[in-house]
């Protein structure tokens, strides 16, 4: 039998403290899989639905984009997916009754541990101007609300359209249709706050804004980089990848300021073997500064171009522009500014080098590490000339392997959510639905949010998430929502978002992946693209979690409708009875999805072309793959002051709170920990076990404080510190962000610690 919901929210005061874990996965991850799910559904729901996550005829995991091997374990999810999939499947409901019994100051003040623990909503809800607590409200009414806010404003571009990763090909697809046949390219999503840096160096570089692997190119690969990554927390099942590359021959390379256990050693509870002795998995840790991977990847291109012979050529002058200036530029690398910027050695980086120069095939993977500093996109753009000197780019067991989080957050873009779309989709679009598309740019996240605390947005939307959590500078970012004149969220589950309101707010309560879609064309199915650009079918099977749900395909479809209205020439209420007409009019919209409804029939999917993996062809500006010469950038730390970086507990995801324990660090029953090197924290006399505020500090002068965390010492690079969001987001300023991409820069945060009061 499930379990009730906790009736209050858990004291966090005390935090217990041991040391790290060295090993990841094992006997304690099935136990605490089956524990959770055991509390969320019950033993005999646990059995029905875990063993249909991401098998071929199931559905998707809602947690991480890592793809599917061919072949499947009847197992074939992590302690973390395991946790995603309870929360959805849960047998607790948040009813009317609940919101009667809880006013939204009341929801204010939880923690969004709570919230999320209080199970699925089963109404749609609706909060009045003045009013003090949500009531629930038909769908037709609901819509109603919305089409009157959306038809009274001055201008579409007053409309923000938000979209979360686990949105599907079908429903964001027609997400962006409804925004811009009402006027606006207002598209931020997910994406904007995570791989957008990522998207804009391989655009520019290699023509193609997604990885160049697939898992077999893992498998044969000679040496894999994973840099700024945590793999063992946020994309559990990469590990059984790494596992399989090892055993392969490949070496790896992890490149982070903290040790973490899923990289040192992997006990895969799938193999005997692995429950017991386990698998080490890197041949070299490279304890890197925050910030400073450019300049390792820098000094590791001058010097590849210093060895005779370790360059490729003849790729080089085929395949390649802007060689010579990149190169004139590598030769420039200096050790000593590399290893102040670094905080590594010369032997660690002289190895690393024996380690590339031994490698025919190599494989750079990196996560939010790399993307998530003022230099993200020089830094990737480095990276990927380190790829293109040694030809390793466009053949087998080589390439780019940037790790999506959310599980269709890249299919949401290839779908169309992006607030600069380019030209030939938006020509695409005109000619199959028989509109102008505006062609202006919209905002992406961090300028909706700006728009929203300067008035000129007025209305947000968004299709999943929990943008108020996720989101850089949290006074700001509340702030400028409770100025919306209305505020909807379709969600499962509740969240912070929905107690931070414009003047009215709505909830519109969704079907979950697990769940069961039938409409008046019959049971239907959705899709998902993977983080390699595999697409397949996710087909829920339980009975939704209220009968007054709806899917995001009908609610968006049925909102269009209203907002819209006979002005538009879109079939909504086919696409809503309908999924498989969707499909239709994405194959003749986007590339590479051409007769998709009899592919994606296939078990297992398809694969989206890409053109500098299959062809060695790069749709890039100069035609070819571009080597680039930025300046060489990493933080510089003011005396008394470390570097802050933003992360993830192991019982997380995004911003979605499963507990208050991050085992593999050695955290137990607390989240307002901070990680400070043992001698940083002598240095500031600091002892383990006192309590400090987190300031940060940024060049407009403003105190950002997040107070009350106890002080971990813990083996962190020199001169950082580590902590989890979304507590310390209060700290990343609004216009902290990285160049280009516009990506909140919250792995790089100068901060001093001071003494907390409550110490």
């Amino acid at each position: 039998m499930a379990s009730k919901p906790p009736a209050s929210d858990p004291v966090q005061d005390a935090p217990q403290v041991a040391a790290p874990q060295h090993h990841a996965a094992g006997l304690p991850a099935v136990k605490e899989s089956l524990r959770i799910a055991r509390e969320q559904m019950g033993v005999r729901r646990t059995a029905l639905t875990l063993l249909r996550v991401n098998q071929k005829d199931g559905f998707d995991c809602p947690g991480c984009a890592w793809p599917e091997p061919e072949h499947r374990h009847a197992a074939e999810f992590c302690e973390n997916g395991a946790k995603a999939v309870a929360e959805e499947a849960t047998l607790r409901r948040v009813t009317p009754e609940f919101f009667a019994a809880h006013p939204v100051a009341d929801l204010a003040r939880r923690s969004g541990y709570w919230l999320g623990q209080q199970g699925r909503l089963t109404h749609p809800m609706y909060l009045a101007e003045g009013a003090d607590r949500y009531e629930p409200v038909t769908w037709e009414r609901a819509f109603d609300i919305i089409g009157e806010e959306l038809t009274a404003l001055a201008s579409p571009d007053e409309a923000v359209f938000y979209t979360s990763g686990r949105t599907s090909n079908e429903a964001a697809f027609l997400y962006q249709l409804f925004a811009r046949e009402f006027g606006t390219n207002n598209l931020p999503d997910c994406s904007n706050m995570c791989h957008e840096s990522s998207g804009s160096a391989l655009t520019e570089t290699i023509g193609v804004g997604k990885g160049s692997v697939l898992l077999e190119d893992l498998y044969k690969a000679d040496l894999i980089i994973v840099a700024g990554q945590n793999p063992g927390t946020n994309h559990p099942r990469m590990l059984s990848a790494l596992e399989k590359a090892k055993e392969g021959g490949a070496r790896i390379i992890s490149v982070n300021p903290l040790p973490e256990a899923g990289l040192e050693k992997f006990k895969n509870p799938q193999t005997p073997r692995g429950l017991t002795k386990g698998a080490s998995l890197t041949d070299l840790f490279l304890q890197i500064r925050l910030g400073g991977d450019q300049a390792l990847f820098r000094l590791l291109n001058k010097l590849v171009l210093e060895t005779e012979g370790a360059t490729d050529e003849a790729f080089i002058a085929e395949h390649t522009h802007g060689y010579e200036e990149f190169a004139e530029a590598a030769r420039a690398a200096d050790w000593d500014e590399t290893l102040k910027a670094t905080g590594l050695s010369r032997a660690d980086i002289e190895r690393a080098l024996e380690m590339v120069l031994d490698s025919r095939r190599t494989v750079v993977c990196w996560a939010m590490g790399l993307t998530q500093h003022k230099h993200s996109v020089p830094t990737i753009r480095e990276v990927v000339n380190f790829l293109l000197l040694r030809g390793n780019i466009g053949r087998p067991g080589a390439g780019v392997c940037p790790v999506r989080g959310h599980s269709n957050v890249q299919g949401d873009r290839t779908m169309g959510i992006f607030e600069r779309p380019a030209p030939a989709f938006l020509d695409a679009l005109e000619k199959e639905f028989a509109f102008a598309p505006p062609r202006a740019h919209g905002y992406d996240v961090v300028r909706a949010i700006r728009a929203l605390r300067d008035g000129e947005a007025k209305v947000f939307l968004a299709m999943g998430g929990n943008f108020v959590a996720a989101s850089p500078d949290t006074e700001v970012t509340e702030a400028a929502m409770r100025r919306a004149r209305l505020t909807v969220h379709v969600s499962t589950k509740l969240n912070r978002s929905h107690a931070v309101t414009g003047a009215r707010a709505l909830i519109l309560p969704t079907l979950g992946r697990t769940e069961r879609d039938l409409q008046g064309g019959g049971e239907q199915f959705v899709t998902v693209e993977d983080s390699m650009g595999m697409v397949h079918a996710s087909r829920g099977r339980l009975d939704p979690a209220s009968r007054h749900l709806l899917s995001e395909p009908a609610i968006v479809a049925r909102l269009a409708r209203r907002v819209l209205g006979d002005a538009s020439h879109t079939p909504w209420e086919e696409f809503e009875k309908d999924y498989a007409t969707i499909r239709d009019r994405i194959a003749r919209v986007v590339p590479g999805f051409e007769d998709f409804n009899a592919r994606v029939a296939h078990p297992g999917g398809f694969t989206l072309p890409h053109a500098p993996r299959d062809e060695r062809r790069f749709p890039t500006a100069t035609g070819k793959a571009n080597f680039t010469a930025a300046p060489v950038e990493h933080p510089h730390l003011p005396e008394g002051r470390l570097l802050l970086q933003t992360l993830r507990s192991h019982d997380q995801y995004n911003t979605t709170i499963y507990g208050l324990d991050d085992r593999y660090r050695g955290i137990r029953n607390g989240r307002r920990v901070v990680l400070v090197n043992p001698q940083d924290a002598r240095d500031l006399a600091l002892a383990d076990g006192s309590y400090v505020d987190l300031v940060s500090e940024w060049r407009d002068g403003i105190e950002r404080r997040a107070p009350g965390f106890r002080v971990v010492h813990y083996p962190t690079a020199r001169g950082c510190a580590a902590a989890y969001y979304p507590e310390t987001n209060v700290l990343v300023p609004l216009d902290a962000t990285a160049d280009v991409s516009n990506t909140p820069a919250g792995k790089s945060v100068v901060v001093r610690l001071e003494q907390s009061a409550t110490d």
